[in-house]
């Protein structure tokens, strides 16, 4: 897959970056050919993102793996949670709806 590897690698940069911020711990990370989803978060803490994260802008993909990222510590859709991805990313309702538009969903 022509993606992959740069998705890899931009979300391991990227999960670096933003763990400065939140300190969580993560098992592994792996990029996939999802069909229906940017990203998802393990209970066991694995988290899983698309590969096609490569393609999209970097706001885009900065607010996939914050929401992410920030199921480690509520592993929900609460106020918590929403609060938790606020933090890194106050625009994230704007970025979220503009990614809805392309029909996958977030974990």
């Amino acid at each position: 897959m022509k993606y992959k590897n740069q998705a890899a690698t931009l979300v391991k940069e990227r999960l670096e970056y933003f763990n400065t911020f939140y300190n969580y711990k993560w098992r592994n990370v792996v990029i996939r050919n999802q069909k229906t989803r940017w990203g998802s978060c393990s209970k066991k803490g694995n988290l899983n993102f698309n590969y096609k994260i490569a393609l999209l802008s970097p706001e885009a993909a900065d607010y996939i793996i914050v929401h992410e990222l920030c199921h480690l510590k509520e592993f929900n859709h609460s106020e918590r949670f929403w609060d938790l991805v606020a933090r890194a990313i106050p625009d994230y309702k704007a970025i979220r709806s503009s990614l809805r538009t392309n029909g996958l969903q977030l974990g």
